[in-house]
């Protein structure tokens, strides 16, 4: 996806030469060794003639630093625009060629997300950092489990669902916890609700959270309006009131945060040529295979960068729907879990919440925003600002 695009063999009698010949760029550099069965050394660097003059040059007497310059048999390299294309191509070339401990490498670690256990009879929201094709529904990723803990805390007080870890018998006699005490859980745990009850209760909690507060805001707005029309102004009143806690609830929510299967987006970076753009497509929260826009070379094209947009960009797919007749459980669970989606969705939330950011993200709805993908090209590709405000989340 990320290839190595340059390289060549490193000869000692022509070393000034060789090492002139590197651009002090950023980059990904590759070092093959003599030996066939030695894995490469890979790094990442942000300028690639020092960081070979380092490894390859005769080292000063005493010194303890790696130095590969009676093992290097090659180089390989690719020159980039961004620090997510060079984490994206370190990532795939460490993968590839040290497989044992690429994630040590790039101290891959699953973000925190939120998990709905819809398998279980009576499921719970609750925080954490596995992601598996367990029927589940997933919501995230968070900057921190931190973070993802203190916004599950105020989002759940508007719901009624269970939060202990016991296993619910619906035993009359059990004496519940203080939540049910509070009447802040339907209490399934002694039988206080109809199993009917707390699946309508789970259900709102998942589709409130995979429409990121919408589902929840526009019933109650809906609700408010009809008690206002019936000059019931007490339960206005009080819907309003609901109004306000809700909204408050959902500012914690950060705007990657969303349904995993439904996280679609197109990060726009500039890249290492000159007039060009590099777009990250992610799908479902694992990324797919970039796009690099020349708008030198665009503009003696046909066609129009839309037209290119929408070419690349459609075979994705449209966002997934809920097919008539499906029980809610079967359509939010997730069915697809490979390796890369948790490794994806680090690179991802590193990127997103590293300070400061570079580039823009534009998330998909109902289709993607081609308007505003041109528009982020053009302040891309455009001068430095120091005055200018931060990176657009769309």
């Amino acid at each position: 996806m990320l290839a190595l695009d340059s390289g060549q063999r490193f000869d000692l009698s022509r070393e000034e030469e060789f090492f002139a010949s590197l651009p002090p760029r950023p980059g990904v550099l590759l070092i093959e060794l003599h030996s066939g069965g030695a894995q490469p050394h890979i790094l990442r660097t942000a300028d690639l003639r020092r960081a070979a003059e380092r490894l390859l040059r005769t080292p000063e007497p005493g010194s303890q630093r790696l130095n590969l310059r009676d093992l290097a048999a090659q180089i390989r390299y690719r020159i980039i625009g961004s620090k997510l294309e060079q984490t994206l191509s370190f990532y795939q070339q460490a993968k590839q060629h040290a497989p044992e401990r690429y994630r040590d490498l790039l101290r891959l670690r699953t973000p925190a997300v939120l998990k709905v256990n819809l398998r279980n009879d009576y499921p719970r929201c609750y925080v954490t950092r596995q992601i598996r094709a367990d029927g589940g529904f997933y919501f995230g990723p968070f900057p921190s489990r931190r973070a993802a803990e203190a916004f599950s805390s105020a989002f759940l007080d508007l719901f009624k669902t269970r939060r202990c870890q016991i296993r619910i018998r619906r035993d009359p006699s059990f004496p519940g916890c203080i939540y049910s005490e509070m009447k802040m859980c339907l209490a399934p745990c002694f039988a206080g609700c109809t199993d009917r009850e707390y699946d309508a209760e789970i259900s709102s909690v998942v589709e409130t959270l995979a429409t990121c507060g919408r589902a929840l805001t526009s019933r109650i707005e809906r609700e408010r309006e009809a008690a206002s029309g019936a000059l019931d102004y007490e339960r206005a009143a009080a819907l309003h009131k609901r109004l306000e806690k809700v909204s408050a609830a959902l500012r914690g929510l950060p705007p990657l945060a969303r349904r995993i299967e439904e996280l679609d987006a197109v990060i726009v970076e500039r890249a290492a040529e000159e007039k060009t753009v590099a777009l990250f497509p992610v799908r479902a929260g694992r990324f797919a295979e970039p796009l690099f826009l020349d708008f030198g070379e665009l503009v003696s094209q046909p066609r129009s960068v839309e037209a290119i947009l929408r070419q690349a960009l459609e075979p994705l797919g449209p966002p997934a729907g809920e097919p008539e007749g499906v029980d809610w459980r079967r359509h939010y669970g997730l069915a697809e879990a490979p390796p890369e989606l948790a490794e994806h969705l680090s690179l991802l939330a590193r990127w997103f919440y590293g300070i400061p950011r570079e580039g823009e993200i534009l998330f998909r709805a109902a289709d993607w925003p081609y308007r505003r993908i041109l528009g982020a090209c053009r302040r891309v590709l455009g001068p430095p600002d120091a005055s200018s405000p931060a990176p657009a989340t769309s």
